[in-house]
């Protein structure tokens, strides 16, 4: 399940309201463009401004549309432990394949705190747990070390998604945690490295808006065809650093407003892009070929 290109999906809105309908198509368009799996209410979903609500909402309106054809990894982490178990209990009796729990934000726990927490919402369901360490959003790095001991205490513990873009801490999880824990990139850039020092996949903004060319390249590399897999890689690095030219996801939103995938509605504090940026990701996107 952990492998692949899996898609941090974007939260469709219409108005402020959540767009269901949008979210079907939006399954069926990955579907069918080769994407792994998908990840549902994650920072690039705008989970932090959903309401409990809207958040089982979403999660079940992709295990519906999903039809068990495609994975759904429901982003249900939560700085308030309670909270945390609490939604993840519920995607896990909606249908959900499995969970991806982010670092514990704003609070800067320990990494004694951080161990107990994963611990605690592991404990309290059954279904597989992929770490999530982003430490330029949460505050807090989740150490090799305390990846190894969940690993090892928490038998349904068994992946994170590193986007912490340093190599070294990567290799240094490989090396703790073993063949069997998998190892995801967070970073569109640094896909093909990760995949390079035994990852598995990423878990991707810019596959929102060309899945099909994301999930060859992780193709590509699997078969060992690296001179492909460079050349995608090369081929996606501009379109990539456009995703980021303002904070995720107001670039890829804007960007699949302009491809008609969705509209390019964004909660506050999220806002529109400004007109000079918006200019560049409409370069990158023409220089692609996407408009």
């Amino acid at each position: 399940m952990f492998k692949g290109s899996i898609v941090a999906l974007v939260t469709p809105f219409s108005g402020d309201k959540i767009d269901e309908k949008t979210i079907r198509k939006l399954i069926e368009f990955h579907i069918k463009n080769g994407t792994s799996a998908i990840v549902p209410c994650g920072t690039t979903g705008e989970s932090a401004t959903l309401t409990y609500e809207e958040h089982d909402r979403v999660i079940e309106v992709c295990i519906e549309a999903a039809g068990g054809r495609i994975p759904i990894i429901a982003g249900t982490g939560s700085n308030s432990t309670a909270e945390a178990i609490m939604m993840t209990k519920h995607a896990e009796k909606a249908g959900a394949n499995a969970t991806l729990q982010v670092a514990p934000y704003y609070n800067k726990p320990t990494q004694k705190g951080l161990y107990e927490h994963f611990k605690a919402v592991s404990e309290s369901i059954k279904f597989p747990i992929m770490l999530y360490n982003i430490a330029s959003r949460t505050g807090v790095n989740i150490e090799p070390e305390t990846i190894a001991k969940l690993a090892r205490d928490c038998k349904n513990i068994v992946a994170v998604k590193e986007a912490s873009g340093n190599l070294e801490q990567m290799l240094r999880v490989k090396a703790l945690c073993g063949k069997d824990f998998d190892l995801l990139s967070g970073d569109d850039a640094l896909t093909l490295p990760v995949l390079s020092i035994g990852g598995t996949g990423v878990i991707s903004v810019v596959a929102n808006i060309v899945p099909q060319d994301v999930t060859d390249l992780v193709s590509a590399f699997e078969k060992g065809e690296l001179e492909k897999a460079e050349n995608l890689n090369l081929k996606l690095l501009p379109l990539t650093k456009a995703m980021f030219i303002e904070t995720n996801p107001i670039p890829v939103k804007t960007a699949m407003g302009l491809m008609k995938l969705c509209e390019p509605d964004l909660r506050l504090p999220m806002c529109s892009m400004l007109a000079e940026n918006e200019a560049k990701l409409k370069k990158a996107m023409k220089d692609y070929g996407l408009l």
